[in-house]
């Protein structure tokens, strides 16, 4: 039987700060997202199946999310006529700002992954009651669903099914 605070703390998602080296495997996409194109519709619920090994030898204490968002097109620097302004590359620039990009035609990368410097987004983790011993190269697979909450639109429902080892699991998370 599961403690009451161990399953209380684990019922819900938790938004925290990981580091790459306490993941196992290889990120798994669960949406690419076209912002020009997508529907409020498409995003209140989001359904894939996923397939992927262990690196290593570990417990598997959960599962994390997190998303990266790829900006495309010519970088836009707005002017600040309170600073000393300078140009770089034809392009009016004011001292508070940063060349992020040397070509306009690659895209620039905001990156809430754990191997990556944190922001304020961080993680989110779906923590296990026990965790799972993986040996590496192990197979994990299921499908997982991300869902908006309908008691508050900032809030997300996570749906978890797997199997591992020979055996299947189930955890459902949600936002309070």
């Amino acid at each position: 039987m599961v403690s009451l605070a161990k399953q209380c703390a684990f019922e819900e998602p938790s938004v925290e700060t990981i580091t790459g080296e306490n993941v196992l495997t290889w990120p798994h996409v669960v949406k690419y997202i076209d912002s020009y194109s997508v529907t409020i519709h498409e995003l209140e619920s989001v359904t894939t199946k996923f397939k992927f090994n262990s690196m290593m030898r570990a417990p598997l204490h959960g599962f994390a999310f997190w998303f990266d968002v790829e900006f495309n097109g010519h970088a836009i620097a707005s002017t600040n006529y309170h600073s000393t302004n300078s140009f770089i590359d034809n392009h009016q620039m004011n001292g508070s700002q940063r060349k992020k990009r040397t070509n306009p035609n690659e895209a620039l990368v905001l990156s809430t992954a754990p191997e990556d410097p944190p922001t304020h987004w961080q993680q989110t983790l779906i923590y296990f009651y026990d965790p799972i011993e993986l040996e590496q190269d192990q197979l994990i697979e299921g499908s997982v669903t991300l869902s908006q909450s309908k008691e508050n639109a900032r809030f997300m429902n996570i749906h978890l099914e797997y199997t591992s080892g020979g055996r299947s699991y189930v955890k459902e998370s949600v936002m309070r």
